[in-house]
């Protein structure tokens, strides 16, 4: 760069003046080597001394950032200055930035372009430097840098002698390449960093290279047009090269966008050959029990088992990069595959139905969905066009999938990429033909593994398999929910140091606890034997006086309702004694399918429903309770950095009042076939409520029909605190007490670590349960529970002794809670929540309120 003096006054120059107040610094001193190497293009910094970024020049605003931390002006000579504010800025999403500019703009000389905090920014970020770059420097001639101190809108930073361009004879014949489909795997996508490094490898390259998202296709060699296309983690790209170096660029330049260009915090995409993760290559958690022989995971499917441990491993498939046919005759080898897959996907589906899980059934179905992917199709049928075999486009296509899903913070989310996987890896054993060997596991097994597919639960060999605990998942993952359908004990995320454990070591699996006991004595295993032949004893005497009511010996009734979700369960209800349904989950409607369930559609399943009950058994119907922690295809839900605290239940129906709307209709029409109510989940304010029940009104009257009681689901703290508030609109309460749990002490209930502390019987729980009761009974409404402690042996005296009117409990559990009630007194179960009250935490109050039904000591 050259001093003022140097410059040419006979060339064309611009003059930038300061638009930060501040002290200037050579470029090379930026502690960003981004910057500092000037792969961005040359300029100079500014450690500012004000909050307000102003227009150096005149010009137009070329880009904004999304994350208002950087900003481009071209002047009317086409020149690029970018100015961005501070070093590691993008990762605040906005945080501190107030832009006053728009794309497009026109702007002079000292308009203010963003305000920013700069206390929030230096203590949120690595720097406050400022960095004024002329991205498409290969324009300018000479650089001529001032330095000291500068006055925003006043003082002069650089002076630019531009260079003229040097016609060139266009070559006679010119070469294109284009790159298969890339999934950016940027974290926070292609922001400056990441589009200077891929400009300035792109400008090693004679060849003109351009980068598509989409239809937009723009300059690869351009930061400023990199960054215009607000490419986002997970977009899928394409480059596309013309010139005689056109091949080069391509091979050099896609793996690199692959890895992520040497982003920090990103994860490279998987490589090629393998998909699996060596559990060797992970640093050994420490161990989370202080008993050697005591293994602690997350509560997955409850029951106990008593067996042998039988590890399994998944084989990893090996495959051919290059394929031996032309990419025509690949791609009808992998679409043969994936015909299969669907054909064995089917009768998986048949598998389930037969069962009595026609419900769960829907996760084979969400499987099919993912066979007709488009995205993922898009991915193997561009490396197919490139030569890549039929296995290799597929396995990358699901692998680098099924990455980005498992790097999701949600759990939930998080979890499906293992369906992903089960399903990559069904097509790939179709085109390998070699299927992965799994032998039969000895009768007694306890399966022990770092993950289940679903398709593995869904068929397992019961007659051998006893249950099973995998180090990876969460109580949420379709593989968990098999195995509560096929009543099957499963512990997930149990610690790591179970894969170590030998073929045949003996322990007892107890799926409730979400615990694996290592070597029992021979007296232990035969006291737990007995324990089952007791405990199914007891279960054959609990169904024959199922039907009776459940009251307390003292004389006061409970109402034992079941939660279910979808008919099938509803056909079960009334064998096991069930006084109707307290929970109806309608979201079994809406899942697992590409669009929305139509008013017709929805009416025919609560009408089959709310016949099945009878017209004495209430019917209660939750409506839809989705959100960003569970998505619907079909119904886009901005990504949130806490899905647990944006748009989640009521608040989505609110937000997209036709779903509400269809769905509050199709439950109207089926009042008049059965006892129908309505419940609104995930309500936290009384004009939510408001206006949801104003929704529900105004389709009642155009339907004609008579008014349904309505509820709301308390499973927010505030809806607990303002219950007096709220018992004046509704006719019942239903606490939810999974998320009134979580909410209440701020812990992830799926989270491995923290999910044995997220206790529904801890006394801040039971206190919000007891101000709820106190302020509905104050105006004659009643409360129940469906949560999971309504299920929970040591609750159900608790929440009688809170005065809880109703227990809407998981289907099996019916006969036994009921049994138990039969067993209790009011008084004393009222004195001994007086009690628990007082307590400090939910173990002190399990040790006041042991397990009658124990099944380990």
């Amino acid at each position: 760069m050259k001093s003022p003096n140097e410059l040419d006054h006979d060339s064309t120059r611009i003059t930038l003046i300061a638009p930060l107040s501040g002290v200037l610094l050579p470029l090379e001193q930026v502690p960003d080597p981004v910057f500092a190497q000037k792969m961005v293009g040359d300029g100079i910094s500014i450690d500012p001394l004000d909050q307000c970024l102003r227009a150096p020049c005149d010009g137009q605003i070329a880009q904004l950032h999304p994350a208002g931390h950087a900003v481009t002006v071209t002047t009317p000579q086409g020149i690029e200055v970018l100015m961005h504010i501070g070093l590691d800025t993008v990762g605040l999403k906005g945080s501190g930035f107030t832009p006053k500019v728009r794309t497009g703009d026109a702007v002079r000389t000292g308009d203010a372009l963003i305000d920013f905090d700069a206390d929030f920014i230096a203590t949120h970020a690595k720097s406050l430097l400022t960095q004024i770059v002329i991205t498409n420097s290969e324009q300018v001639e000479i650089f001529a840098a001032h330095s000291g101190v500068v006055a925003a809108g006043q003082d002069v930073i650089l002076e630019l002698a531009l260079a003229y361009a040097q016609a060139e004879d266009a070559p006679e014949t010119i070469k294109t390449a284009t790159s298969e489909a890339i999934l950016i795997p940027n974290p926070t996508g292609l922001h400056a960093r990441p589009a200077a490094v891929l400009a300035n490898l792109a400008k090693k390259f004679k060849a003109e290279i351009r980068i598509q998202k989409g239809e937009q296709a723009v300059n690869a060699k351009s930061v400023v047009a990199i960054m215009g296309l607000e490419i986002g983690q997970g977009d899928k790209v394409i480059l596309i090269a013309k010139g005689d170096d056109a091949e080069a660029a391509i091979a050099t330049l896609t793996p690199l966008l692959w890895e992520g260009l040497g982003d920090e915090g990103c994860k490279p995409a998987p490589a090629p050959a393998s998909f699996e993760v060596s559990a060797a290559a992970a640093p050994a958690p420490r161990p989370r029990s202080e008993d050697p022989n005591l293994l602690l995971g997350v509560a997955a499917s409850p029951g106990l088992a008593v067996g042998e441990v039988f590890q399994v491993r998944h084989v990893e498939i090996q495959v051919t990069e290059t394929a031996t046919g032309d990419p025509q005759q690949e791609r009808e080898r992998l679409d043969h595959a994936i015909d299969e897959a669907r054909i064995h996907l089917e009768a998986l589906q048949a598998q389930l139905h037969s069962q009595r899980a026609a419900d769960k059934a829907a996760i084979f179905a969400a499987h099919q969905e993912l066979l007709d992917d488009p995205d993922l199709l898009d991915i193997a049928h561009s490396a197919l066009a490139k030569g890549k075999s039929a296995e290799f486009a597929w396995q990358r296509a699901f692998s680098t999938h099924a990455e980005r899903l498992a790097s999701l913070r949600n759990e939930l989310l998080a979890a499906r990429a293992n369906d992903l996987r089960d399903v990559g890896r069904r097509v790939l054993t179709l085109l390998t033909g070699a299927a992965p060997e799994r032998p039969e596991p000895p009768v007694n097994a306890i399966l022990i593994a770092e993950e289940l597919t679903p398709s593995d639960t869904a068929s397992l060999n019961r007659d051998r398999v006893r249950g099973f605990c995998t180090t990876l998942g969460g109580a949420t993952s379709h593989v968990a929910i098999l195995a509560r359908s096929l009543d099957i004990p499963a512990v997930a995320g149990i610690e790591a140091r179970a894969l170590e454990l030998t073929n045949g070591t003996p322990v007892i699996l107890d799926g409730g606890k979400g615990t694996l006991r290592l070597n029992p004595s021979a007296g232990e295993i035969a006291r737990i034997r007995q324990t089952q032949e007791r405990l199914a004893e007891r279960r054959q005497a609990e169904m024959l006086v199922a039907h009776e009511p459940a009251i307390t010996q003292d004389g006061h009734r409970m109402e034992v309702a079941g939660n279910i979700g979808g008919l099938a369960e509803a056909e079960q209800v009334s064998g096991l004694g069930g006084e109707g349904v307290g929970l109806l989950r309608s979201e079994f409607l809406f899942m697992e399918r590409s669009t929305a369930p139509n008013e017709d559609e929805q009416f025919e399943s609560y009408k089959a429903i709310a016949a099945v009950l009878g017209p004495e058994r209430p019917l209660i119907i939750r409506t839809l309770d989705v959100g960003g922690d569970k998505p619907l295809v079909y119904l886009p839900i901005p990504r949130e950095d806490n899905p647990f605290l944006g748009e989640r239940g009521l608040r989505i129906g609110l937000d997209r009042p036709e779903i509400l709307r269809t769905q509050l209709r199709a439950i109207l029409r089926a009042s008049a076939f059965g006892k129908v109510r309505v419940m609104f989940p995930m309500v936290g304010l009384l004009s939510e409520l408001r206006d949801a029940k104003a929704i529900l009104e105004e389709e009642r009257q155009r339907l004609g029909v008579g008014p349904i009681e309505t509820g709301i689901m308390v499973e927010i703290p505030a809806a607990a605190i303002m219950a007096a508030q709220f018992a004046r609109e509704v006719d019942f309460f239903s606490v939810g007490t999974n998320d009134l749990t979580q909410y209440t002490l701020a812990m992830d209930r799926g989270h491995p670590k923290l999910a044995p502390k997220v206790d529904g019987l801890n006394p801040a729980v039971l206190r919000l349960i007891s101000w709820t009761v106190e302020a509905a009974h104050a105006q004659g409404k009643w409360v129940g529970v469906c949560g999971g402690i309504a299920s929970d042996p040591q609750a159900v005296p608790l929440l009688i002794g809170l005065g809880v009117d109703e227990l809407s409990v998981s289907l099996p559990t019916i006969p036994s809670i009921k049994a138990q009630i039969r067993g209790l007194r009011r008084h004393e179960c009222q004195a001994l929540a007086r009690r628990a009250l007082t307590l400090e935490n939910g173990a002190d109050i399990r040790a006041l309120c042991p397990d009658p039904f124990a099944t380990i000591a």
